[in-house]
């Protein structure tokens, strides 16, 4: 009854435990207060959110581990990747950090990768789980704690500030000396995506802005083409930009 009502919303000022006790609606206002203080979008968030992100409505027959690896390793360094086993289009994704997983779901929940459009949420679980031995995995679940590509391992690393939303202009960097567009855009022909404009950066020519032909295209360039070795020392480093060209 109301009285009961009333009783839940003084609990709101609790963080966490009690504000989902308290019931839907305020679970929702909870998580919205959290969200503006925080300057974020949360989609159904709840207050009190981990690290693991479940990503579900993904294509099964296309994607990978390291596909989800890198795709949410724009916006913090992923420590695992599972492939639910009994569910393929659905994964786990743990973050290293709450603050990363936030990031993630905001920028990537209701983009399209390999032509699905993905929904992407916090997840109930605190950890991804490794499989036991002798459980069968297909190689869907994969631990990247000690990855060379983590993006954001460097205390104060200036790729904090470049954190961007998924877009057609790509920011293409590392590019072997003595920077050749011919190499980048063959990068590019070697996946089946059309460059549609590149721009060098006039200072530096081991960086460059590629815009392709729609945002769908530029996560797929994203994933295939980071870490692509452009030449044996130079492996490209690619992501989004808040550029236009």
């Amino acid at each position: 009854g109301p009285a009961a009502t009333a009783a839940a919303i003084p609990q709101l000022a609790l963080p966490g435990v009690a504000a989902a006790a308290a019931g839907f609606p305020y679970t929702a206002a909870a998580a919205l207060a959290a969200g503006t203080q925080q300057g974020v979008r949360m989609p159904g968030m709840t207050p009190g959110a981990g690290t693991v992100i479940l990503v579900s409505n993904l294509n099964e027959h296309e994607v990978e581990p390291d596909h989800l690896f890198t795709l949410f390793g724009v916006y913090g360094d992923v420590q695992r990747v599972k492939i639910l086993f009994n569910k393929k289009d659905t994964a786990l994704v743990q973050m290293s950090e709450p603050q990363q997983a936030l990031q993630a779901i905001s920028n990537l929940d209701k983009v399209k990768l390999f032509g699905k459009e993905l929904r992407v949420m916090s997840s109930i679980h605190s950890a991804v789980q490794m499989p036991k031995e002798g459980q069968p995995d297909a190689g869907l679940t994969k631990d990247y704690t000690n990855s060379t590509l983590h993006r954001f391992k460097k205390p104060g690393s200036k790729n904090y500030q470049n954190i961007y939303p998924p877009s057609a202009t790509l920011h293409i960097s590392n590019i072997a000396p003595p920077g050749e567009e011919a190499d980048v855009r063959a990068a590019f022909k070697s996946i089946d995506i059309e460059v549609q404009a590149f721009r060098f950066f006039q200072k530096d020519r081991k960086m460059a802005l590629v815009r392709v032909g729609s945002v769908q295209e530029a996560i797929l360039a994203l994933i295939k083409l980071h870490n692509y070795p452009l030449s044996e020392n130079w492996h490209l480093r690619v992501s989004f930009s808040k550029s236009t060209i």
